[in-house]
């Protein structure tokens, strides 16, 4: 969050008031209300932090988080209330629409729960889960009353207490075997928040007989990614374990090996960009993200994007940077925006859009000799091949070791993006 954000003001209010990270150092913790909340800012727009970057500076500061305990009443203590998202390397599995939905638009899904939908009916979570299902169940209900132990600064473990606190579910589908809870979101990050599997996991495993399972979903650039989490101690916040992972696409033609040398025959080398640093973005779907969340407004400030989409400000940094490096997005006076021909792009099929961010990757020299190198040796080039080929290239500001190190690893990451495209690799 910003500096200057109506929630970060009004929780250095609230810290101060009621002596916030006083309690917390004797007590463990400290029990806020809704009202006292209100007093500042409408408590729903105050405690929702799905990821470590939402929460506000004094909480990062003082590594205080927060855990909702009933409708009325939050818990603030040094909390492990995140995980870590986990590297989805499984190969991209593609499905093929039998029939013409002409209310679900597969190219251009800009919301959780119609990622949901189109994973639905395209047979992605049936393919994932192993059963015949059938959606059930989702929106805001209550928890039931359940308490669990949950790791805390220091090494303790600290005891929470929840009776009928509000939980979301994005969708529920049941089959003979399982019911199975899906949590979705259209955007990357490197962490989530547990409580929005946790929770919801609680309520249904104490409600039915069958076993819950726990899906993660997340949709970009055409791919879906899902993760299924189980917690290997049922009163243990924190033993959330990953036991399998999967990625999907749902298309109709496929991008093979042959598709990739035709375009890396074809691809002429532009000059290095005036202006704009060689990219430090290791992964470029979160390239791919940011050019998603631009096609969907207008223009976006760096502040906007560091807020809401899952960057710190160094991070907003080398992802305009990597965009506008590609020719994906320019900077403006009122922040940033797709530049004509990728607006173009995102009105098209998502396989076109993989093929053009290829081609674009392919505009640059280093990439063009990374992959024809990487097709030579049939393996990805080590860091020290990648050195030698950007020392080559004479990048404009890259001089030292070091800098072409870390450059080296951005190159890499983005050629192991175009091989995971190829389906019959």
């Amino acid at each position: 969050m910003t500096s200057t954000s109506p929630n970060q003001e009004a929780w250095v209010k609230l810290f101060e008031k009621h002596r916030i990270v006083e309690h917390v150092d004797e007590t463990g913790s400290f029990t806020i209300t809704a009202d006292q909340i209100k007093t500042f800012r409408e408590p729903r727009l105050m405690t929702k932090f799905d990821h470590a970057y939402h929460l506000p500076p004094i909480f990062l500061h003082h590594n205080i988080s927060i855990l909702p305990l009933t409708r009325g009443t939050y818990a603030l203590g040094r909390f492990d209330i995140f995980h870590t998202s986990e590297i989805n390397k499984a190969p991209l599995k593609n499905m093929t629409l039998t029939s013409h939905f002409e209310t679900l638009d597969f190219d251009h899904i800009t919301s959780e729960s119609t990622a949901i939908s189109c994973a639905y009916v395209s047979g992605i979570l049936e393919s994932f889960l192993g059963e015949d299902i059938t959606p059930t169940i989702s929106g805001r209900m209550s928890s039931d009353r359940f308490r669990f132990e949950i790791a805390s600064a220091g090494n303790i473990t600290r005891q929470i207490d929840v009776d009928r606190a509000q939980i979301e579910i994005d969708a529920g589908f049941e089959s003979k075997e399982s019911f199975n809870l899906i949590e979705a979101k259209n955007h990357f990050s490197d962490d989530f928040v547990i409580r929005q599997l946790y929770y919801p996991y609680r309520k249904w495993q104490a409600a039915i007989q069958k076993p819950v399972r726990n899906i993660f979903l997340t949709y970009s650039n055409g791919v879906f990614e899902l993760r299924e989490y189980i917690f290997l101690r049922l009163h243990d916040y924190n033993s959330i374990k990953l036991v399998q992972c999967q990625k999907y696409a749902i298309c109709n033609f496929q991008i093979n090996i042959q598709s990739i040398q035709d375009m890396l025959n074809r691809a002429k080398p532009e000059n290095e960009p005036v202006g704009i640093p060689f990219p430090q973005a290791d992964s470029f779907d979160r390239v791919i993200n940011l050019c998603e969340l631009l096609a969907s407004e207008e223009c976006l400030t760096k502040a906007a994007i560091t807020e809401n989409y899952g960057f710190n400000k160094r991070q907003t940094d080398y992802y305009t940077n990597a965009c506008q490096y590609l020719g994906l997005a320019d900077a403006q006076a009122q922040g940033f925006v797709l530049t004509p021909k990728a607006r173009e792009i995102f009105q098209q099929h998502i396989q076109w859009r993989r093929k053009f961010f290829i081609e674009q990757l392919l505009k640059r020299r280093v990439f063009k000799e990374a992959l024809a190198l990487y097709f030579d040796q049939v393996a990805l080039p080590s860091g020290d091949q990648l050195v030698a080929i950007m020392r080559q290239a004479q990048l404009p500001g890259i001089h030292s070791e070091i800098t072409l190190g870390r450059r080296a690893s951005t190159v890499r990451a983005w050629i192991d993006w175009i091989a995971a495209q190829i389906e019959d690799l």
